[in-house]
C-alpha cells in the first residue's frame, strides 16, 4: 500500500460466514459486510461485472448522524479504475532464521571464535549495529604420536562451541541478555552446528491505546567462525585466511501475516478516515466512544487489497493539489466461508486476484541423543 492512499478497512466479524442475500445498506446489522452495486442492490458473482461500479459497505453500531461505513466507487475490467488487486493469506507463525555451520577446519590446539550478530527493530534500538556476542574455545591438543597439523573432528569442535554458547550466562544479573535469549543450538549428526533464532517476545497491550503498537518485526543474524580470539572489529569483509567453517542460511526469517494484533492496529490507523464524527482516538479507551473494533483476539485473517483511482476524474477540475487514490482492505477469518465467498464475487468483478501471500511456516522435527542431534525438516526455504 503506497503512501497517501485513502484507506478504508473492513474487518468482517468472525460470526459472519456469507455475504448478505437480501436487502440493501440500511439493512446491514452492526459489523455486517456486504458488496453493493450503484443502485444499492446486492452485488453478486453474476451481476457485479456488468454494474457501472460497486462498493463495499459495513453496518455500524452507532448510526447517529452517520450511515453505513462504505468505500468509494470501484470498477474493474477495461476502463475501470482499479490499479492493484491482490490478497494475502494469513499465517499465524513467522519463520525464524536457521543457519547451519559446516566444513570445520580446525587444527590441534587452535583457538576458535564464533561471533553472532543479531538484528531486529527492537534489538537495533538497544545495540548499535546489532546485538553482537562471541565465544572462544580451544581445540584439544594432539597426542604425542600424532601429527600436530591434523584437524580435529567436527563433532568435537561443535560440542565445545555449544557448551561455551550455553554457558555464556548473564552473570550475577539473570535479567541480562545473553545467547540463550535469542538462539537455540544443536549438533546435527556430528557434522553441523545448527543455530536457530527464537521467536521474538510479544509485548502486552495495556489500557493505553497508544502504547506498544503492533510492529512488523523479525530477527535475523550473521554468523562468523574464525581462528584466534574475539575481535570487536566490524565484519565488513571477511578474511578468508582466518575463516575455519562455513555458515549457510538454510531458512530465512519471515513475518507473521494477518494476526489479530496486526489487524487491530490497522483499525486504529485508519479509523479517522471513515468516522462520521469524533474522529480522534484518545489514549484512554473510555474516551473513544465512537470507535468500533471487529477483531477477535487469536483469529488469523486473510486480507484482500483493492487500490483504485477516482471513478470519474472528469468531475474534478484542475487545481494546485495532488489527487489521492484509495485503498480498500477486507480482512476475513483465514480460510473461512466468508473469505471464499467474497473472493468469488470480487474475482467476477475485478478478474483474477494476485496471490501475494508468500510461503508460510514449515515444520521441523528434532530428536536428540547425548552428544548429537538428528533433525528431519520438511522444507527449508531461503
Amino acid at each position: 500500500m503506497a503512501d497517501f492512499s485513502l484507506t478504508t478497512l473492513f474487518v468482517v466479524p468472525v460470526g459472519q460466514t456469507a455475504l448478505p442475500s437480501s436487502g440493501s445498506t440500511q439493512d446491514l446489522t452492526a459489523g455486517q459486510v456486504g458488496l453493493f452495486r450503484n443502485d444499492y442492490s446486492l452485488a453478486t458473482a453474476g451481476n457485479i461485472a456488468a454494474a457501472p461500479y460497486f462498493y463495499v459497505a459495513q453496518g455500524r453500531t452507532n448510526t447517529y448522524l452517520q450511515g453505513s461505513k462504505r468505500s468509494d466507487k470501484i470498477k474493474g475490467g477495461t476502463g475501470g479504475n482499479v490499479t492493484e488487486w491482490y490478497k494475502v493469506t494469513g499465517c499465524a507463525t513467522a519463520r525464524t532464521q536457521i543457519t547451519d555451520v559446516t566444513d570445520f577446519n580446525v587444527s590441534c590446539g587452535d583457538v576458535v571464535t564464533l561471533t553472532l550478530r543479531a538484528h531486529s527493530s527492537y534489538i537495533d534500538t538497544l545495540y548499535f549495529n546489532g546485538f553482537t556476542r562471541s565465544v572462544t574455545v580451544q581445540a584439544p591438543c594432539c597426542g604425542c604420536a600424532e601429527n600436530p597439523c591434523d584437524t580435529v573432528e567436527d563433532n568435537t569442535i561443535i560440542n565445545l562451541l555449544i557448551a561455551a554458547l550455553n554457558a555464556h550466562a548473564p552473570g550475577i544479573n539473570p535479567d541480562n541478555i545473553n545467547f540463550n535469549t535469542f538462539y537455540n543450538f544443536e549438533n546435527i549428526g556430528g557434522t553441523t552446528l545448527r543455530i536457530s533464532a527464537k521467536p521474538l517476545t510479544a509485548y502486552g497491550q495495556p489500557c493505553d491505546i497508544a502504547a506498544f503498537p503492533f510492529e512488523y518485526d523479525r530477527m535475523w543474524f550473521r554468523t562468523f567462525v574464525y581462528s584466534g580470539p574475539a575481535t570487536t572489529a566490524d565484519f565488513i569483509v571477511a578474511d578468508d585466511c582466518n575463516i575455519v567453517a562455513t555458515p549457510t542460511v538454510v531458512q530465512r526469517a519471515t513475518y507473521a501475516k494477518g494476526t489479530s494484533s496486526e489487524i487491530a492496529q490497522l483499525e486504529k490507523n485508519f479509523y479517522s478516515y471513515q468516522a462520521g464524527y469524533l474522529k480522534s482516538l484518545f489514549r484512554m479507551n473510555g474516551y473513544n466512544a465512537n470507535f468500533e473494533s471487529w477483531v477477535t483476539a487469536g483469529t488469523v485473517y486473510d486480507t484482500f487489497y483493492i487500490k483504485f483511482n477516482q471513478f470519474d476524474k472528469s468531475a474534478y477540475q484542475w487545481g494546485d493539489y495532488v489527487q489521492e487514490d484509495s485503498t480498500v482492505i477486507i480482512a476475513a477469518s483465514s480460510g473461512g466461508a466468508f473469505s471464499s465467498a467474497v473472493e468469488t464475487v470480487l474475482v467476477a468483478g475485478l478478474g483474477a486476484v494476485v496471490d501475494d501471500s508468500g510461503a508460510c511456516l514449515t515444520t521441523t522435527t528434532t530428536t536428540s541423543t547425548s552428544s548429537t542431534t538428528t533433525t528431519s525438516t520438511t522444507t527449508l526455504i531461503p
